[in-house]
């Protein structure tokens, strides 16, 4: 059989692993898996935010995603409150103690980037833009007239 060479998803794959590599020690300080340290660096920058747009940027199952919310409620990282605006609405926010944890994350994720970008040039990280670009156009969805023929 011929070994196929996937010159993108192989390295994206790499470094995604890398990543959670990386992070496991500052999560883990934060008392948190890597996944919940993601979802607390994100509600730190767009918090807080309806569970719908946490589905939609993370990908998870609601059934992960409400186990994961469950489990960071409970350590007192996170709260879940109705939208004032609509009722139906479940919006997440961090704590003052989920905050704390947040911000140290952000550290490592700060310095993980400045490491990165030390060891690039422009080019390269508008060659990593327009291959993320790519990416993303790629393997989004394609509109619904296209699904219609």
């Amino acid at each position: 059989m011929r070994r196929i060479t996937f010159a993108f998803l192989s390295p994206i794959h790499k470094a995604s692993r890398q990543i959670g590599l990386y992070l496991e020690a500052p999560c883990a300080a934060a008392g948190v898996g890597t996944a919940e340290g993601h979802l607390l660096s994100y509600l730190r920058s767009y918090g807080p935010c309806p569970i719908t747009a946490l589905l939609r940027v993370f990908g998870h199952k609601p059934s992960t995603a409400t186990s994961m919310l469950n489990r960071l409620v409970e350590r007192g990282l996170v709260a879940r409150s109705p939208d004032s605006g609509d009722r139906r609405v479940v919006l997440v926010r961090l704590t003052r103690r989920g905050i704390a944890s947040a911000d140290r994350l952000r550290e490592s994720l700060v310095a993980l980037e400045a490491s990165i970008r030390s060891r690039l040039d422009e080019r390269a990280i508008e060659g990593f833009r327009a291959t993320m670009t790519a990416i993303e156009a790629a393997t989004r969805p394609p509109a619904r007239k296209e699904l219609e023929r």
